[in-house]
């Protein structure tokens, strides 16, 4: 990434995330209610969390929930935006018991329950990370309208192209910002 840009992004992204952790804390506590329509963002689906247990969309219910897309070999976007929901979820203290905070992987080849455990080895234990096979994943990433697309290197290896938003969902798995 340039050095020019670079550090925009991280601004942009920590702005972003203090916005989204002040709308948790307020969702948490119940300052917000109705907020936004529901758009059609969010539906079922099946993945396993980085200790092999199957969560679904109906995990996200009854708690504020939020979810990032990303991939573990992600060398600048991902790492900076959970470092920052972390951050988010620290300075929530306990009421970071409150809320569900989802990292799901756009990447299921390299993406193993294993990977995506030890990845998140880094951050605030309350992120889960979730992945799945590639059927699961096309099935999350359609539902939720995420942009992921695989770039391949000159090495021979390959990059992802994803979206980079953090979804919040409400108490009820329904799309708020």
């Amino acid at each position: 990434m340039d050095r020019t840009i670079r550090p925009l992004v991280i601004v942009a992204a920590f702005a972003g995330s203090l916005l989204i952790g002040l709308l948790v804390m307020l969702w948490a506590l119940g300052g917000l209610q109705n907020v936004a329509a529901p758009a059609a963002i969010g539906g079922p689906f099946q993945l396993t969390d980085q200790s092999g247990q199957t969560v679904t969309e109906k995990n996200m219910q009854g708690h504020p929930t939020l979810i990032f897309f990303g991939f573990t070999h992600c060398p600048d976007v991902c790492p900076t935006s959970l470092f920052e929901i972390s951050e988010v979820l620290r300075a929530m203290g306990k009421d970071a018991d409150l809320v569900n905070a989802y990292f799901i992987s756009v990447d299921p080849e390299r993406d193993t329950t294993q990977a995506v455990k030890e990845y998140l080895s880094s951050f605030d234990p309350h992120l889960k990370g979730l992945t799945g096979n590639p059927d699961q994943i096309a099935k999350v990433i359609s539902a939720y309208r995420v942009y992921a697309r695989k770039v391949p290197l000159k090495d021979g290896d390959y990059t992802m192209d994803h979206t980079a938003l953090v979804y919040l969902m409400d108490r009820q798995g329904k799309f708020v910002s």
